[in-house]
C-alpha cells in the first residue's frame, strides 16, 4: 500500500479565494490526499493567488519561499488570479512547478500525476474569454463562519482593476445550487454564512449560461432567508448602485440577514469616480448610507477607498476625506493605488508620488480608527448576539456581534462556535469590546 500524499494550501486575497481554496482542498481529499496545515511538511503546496495590489504579488514569492524551507522537494502549484494574469512570471519563480489559470484551477488533481520538481513551472492557462462557465464553491472547516460563493467575474470596466482580466465575465450560480450549498454548510453546524463573489449585486446574470438575469440579488436573499438551520447570513462587499432600497428594507426585517454592509466607495470625488469609470456618483453613495441608517440605525457600514489614483490632487483627496468624515459610517478599508498592467489607469497622466500616496493612506487609516471608535461607543450598553470564534488569543476568546462589533472575554473552549445574548459594557485598550452575558447560550 502506498503512503497517502500530504497537501497544504495557502490563500492570498479575498473571501472568494477562501471559498475556492476550500473547494479545491475537498477535491484533493476525495482523491485520497491528506490535508495538512501550510506550516507542516507536505508533498504538495497549493497557493491560491491574488493580484489586486502589488503587495499581493510580492506575498506570493514569500509564500513559495516558506514552502521550500519546509520541504525543498515539495511540488508547488500556483492557481488563481495572478496565475491567470501573469502565468509565465509565476512559472519563473524559483520552486514553482505548476501554474493553472482561471478555468484549470478546479481540475488541479488532473494535472498532478508526477510530483517531480521541474526546472521551470508548467503553465496551463486559458484565454480569459473561455472563462464563461460557473463553478460553485464554499468554505467549511477553516473558520467559524463559511464563505459561500454565489457569483463570479465582472462586466464592469473600472480603469484600475484587473479582476475582469483574471476572472472573466459576470456569471452566477443557479439559485437551486446556492440553496443546496447553503444547506450542506448548515449541516456542518456552521452558524454563519457570508455571501461572496466578485460583484454579488449582479447576481442572476449568467445563471444557466444566459446573459439576462434569471433571478435578482433580492430574490436570492429572500430565498436564503427562508432556509431552516441557518442562524446568520451576512452580505459581503456590494456595489452601491446595486444595493437597492428593497434589499435594505428586507434585511432590516430579516430573520437571518445581519445589519452589516460593506459598500465600496473608492473616492469621494465625482471627478475621480468618473476617471475610475465607477457606475455611480457620490450622491448615490450618500443615499445608500442614509437609507441604511433610516431603517437600521445600529447597522455597521464598512467602506473601501483608494488613495493616490492618477489625477488625484490634494483637493480631490480632501474632498474624499471630508466626505467620509461627515458620513455616518463604521470603518474603512484603505487601499493605496498601485499600477496594474493592461489597465487604463496605468497609462493615465497625473501620477501621484509614492510618498504622497503613503501620507494619504495614513490619514484615512487614522480616520478609520476614529470612525470605528465612534461606532463602538454608540453600541455601549446595547444588547447584541455574539458568535464566538475558535482561537485562543492571549487568554481570550473573540467573537463578532451581528453588527460586526468585535468582542472578547476570558478563554473558555465551551464558547467556541456558540451564540450568546450579551451586553456591551466597555471598550478595551486593543479596541475590542468587553461584555457581560445576559442568559444561557442561544444555540449549541
Amino acid at each position: 500500500m502506498t503512503d497517502r500524499k500530504k497537501v497544504a494550501f495557502y490563500t492570498l486575497g479575498c473571501k472568494l479565494n477562501f471559498s475556492e481554496t476550500s473547494t479545491i482542498a475537498r477535491n484533493f481529499t476525495e482523491e485520497g490526499f491528506d490535508r495538512v496545515n501550510f506550516e507542516e511538511v507536505a508533498d504538495i503546496y497549493v497557493i491560491n493567488t491574488c493580484s489586486v495590489t502589488e503587495n499581493a504579488d510580492k506575498q506570493f514569492k514569500q509564500v513559495v519561499r516558506k514552502a521550500m524551507k519546509l520541504n525543498d522537494k515539495a511540488f508547488v502549484a500556483a492557481v488563481g488570479c495572478y496565475a491567470q494574469l501573469k502565468p509565465e512570471e509565476l512559472a519563473n519563480v524559483d520552486g514553482v512547478d505548476l501554474v493553472l489559470g482561471a478555468t484549470e484551477k478546479f481540475k488541479i488533481t488532473d494535472y498532478i500525476n508526477d510530483l517531480s520538481k521541474n526546472d521551470m513551472g508548467e503553465v496551463h492557462s486559458c484565454e480569459i474569454s473561455e472563462a464563461d462557465f460557473y463553478v460553485g464553491s464554499y468554505s467549511i472547516g477553516d473558520r467559524t463562519r463559511a464563505f459561500l460563493k454565489v457569483q463570479d467575474g465582472c462586466d464592469y470596466k473600472c480603469t484600475y482593476c484587473t479582476i475582469p482580466l483574471a476572472r472573466g465575465i459576470s456569471r452566477s450560480d443557479a439559485l437551486e445550487n446556492v440553496l443546496k450549498n447553503a444547506k450542506e454548510i448548515s449541516e456542518q453546524n456552521i452558524k454563519e454564512i457570508v455571501l461572496t463573489g466578485v460583484n454579488i449585486g449582479d447576481y442572476g446574470k449568467g445563471e444557466f449560461g444566459n446573459k439576462k438575469h434569471e433571478h435578482t440579488f433580492l430574490e436570492l436573499v429572500q430565498e436564503l432567508d427562508k432556509m431552516e438551520g441557518i442562524d446568520r447570513l451576512r452580505i459581503s462587499s456590494i456595489e452601491p448602485n446595486l444595493l437597492k432600497n428593497e434589499t435594505i428594507d428586507f434585511v432590516s426585517k430579516s430573520r437571518t440577514f445581519v445589519p452589516h454592509f460593506h459598500i465600496p466607495l473608492q473616492s469621494g470625488s465625482n471627478e475621480i469616480l468618473k476617471l475610475m469609470k465607477r457606475r455611480y456618483l457620490r450622491e448615490v453613495y450618500t443615499d445608500r448610507v442614509n437609507k441604511i441608517r433610516e431603517v437600521m440605525p445600529h447597522a455597521c457600514i464598512g467602506v473601501d477607498v483608494i488613495v493616490g489614483f492618477p489625477g488625484e490632487t490634494d483637493e480631490h483627496f480632501l474632498e474624499t476625506y471630508h466626505f467620509l468624515n461627515e458620513m455616518n459610517i463604521s470603518y474603512l478599508h484603505v487601499f493605496t493605488y498601485s499600477e496594474r498592467d493592461n489597465t487604463e489607469a496605468a497609462d493615465m497622466d497625473g501620477v501621484v508620488p509614492a510618498n504622497v500616496r503613503a501620507k494619504r493612506s495614513k490619514m484615512l487609516r487614522g480616520l478609520s480608527v476614529k470612525k470605528r471608535r465612534a461606532f463602538y461607543e454608540s453600541q455601549l450598553g446595547t444588547k447584541r448576539i455574539v458568535l464566538f470564534e475558535s482561537e485562543n488569543k492571549g487568554g481570550y476568546i473573540q467573537g463578532f456581534t451581528e453588527n460586526y462589533v468585535k468582542v472578547k472575554t476570558p478563554w473558555n473552549p465551551e464558547l467556541v462556535n456558540t451564540l450568546h445574548e450579551i451586553n456591551l459594557i466597555k471598550i478595551d485598550e486593543d479596541g475590542s469590546m468587553r461584555l457581560e452575558f445576559l442568559k444561557n447560550k442561544i444555540t449549541a
